[in-house]
């Protein structure tokens, strides 16, 4: 691998079976489908040799050719919803093995859901992979502030002690919380542990409005308004 090039394969699972927004990864956003901001992320990113989309579903598959990508055919039996992501990107990368392509040094995993990266971000992220010698990635959304839990119907404080009470700048430590942008890791590690993350572990932090995750249909109308918003007026300074 070349710790100044690596190649990068970047795969977007986008199954049809979407129930809580019926044809969610082709939504209408902005004045594109949905699954088009995750292809065109990939697109710029200049280590990235190579996009794919796997699905089972011939609408999401025509939009992906359209934007640039090439498809994966998805089997049915992986494209239920209790089928992990893992699969799928294992799927794919098995398939691609089959047309002749060689694994590449990292695999960017990016869901289809999250549409409002900031230009430059994967790169940096992968950046920082190199730098840190890890072999794997995920993106998060760093928290602070008072923490509860609820366990078994006993809700407890987890960020400090509430019989204590401390000012907010006083917590120690933040929570990191995975917000689902993109992962990035060496073929082996999903081939090794079936799994998005192992080896060594590092973390891209990334701000609040870029964790935005298209899930409910209030979703759809909040991320609509930033991305106009972002167009007419740029990003907030953070």
């Amino acid at each position: 691998m070349s710790e100044i090039n690596p190649r990068v394969l970047a795969i977007i699972p986008a199954r049809g079976g979407s129930k809580g927004i019926p044809g969610k990864n082709v939504i209408p956003l902005a004045g594109k489908p949905l699954l088009a901001y995750s292809i065109e992320h990939a697109l710029a990113v200049p280590q990235v040799e190579k996009v794919v989309v796997s699905t089972d579903d011939d609408m999401i598959a025509s939009v992906a050719e359209s934007f640039g990508a090439v498809v994966v055919p998805r089997p049915e039996a992986l494209a239920g919803d209790e089928v992990p992501s893992e699969t799928a990107l294992q799927h794919a990368l098995d398939y691609l093995k089959t047309q002749g392509a060689k694994d590449p040094d990292f695999v960017l995993f990016l869901q289809a859901t999250s549409p409002l990266r900031r230009q430059g971000e994967i790169s940096e992220a992968l950046e920082q992979c190199l730098q840190e010698g890890a072999d794997s990635l995920f993106s998060a959304s760093p928290q602070q502030g008072f923490v509860w839990k609820l366990r078994s119907e006993i809700l407890e404080s987890v960020t400090y002690d509430y019989r204590a009470r401390s000012r907010r700048q006083e917590l120690g430590g933040e929570y990191l919380v995975e917000n689902g942008s993109f992962y990035l890791f060496k073929p082996w590690v999903l081939r090794t542990h079936s799994n998005r993350l192992g080896g060594k572990v590092t973390c891209f932090r990334m701000g609040f409005l870029e964790s935005l995750q298209i899930d409910e249909p209030a979703d759809v109308a909040v991320a609509e308004f930033l991305l106009n918003a972002i167009r007419e007026h740029g990003w907030p300074i953070s």
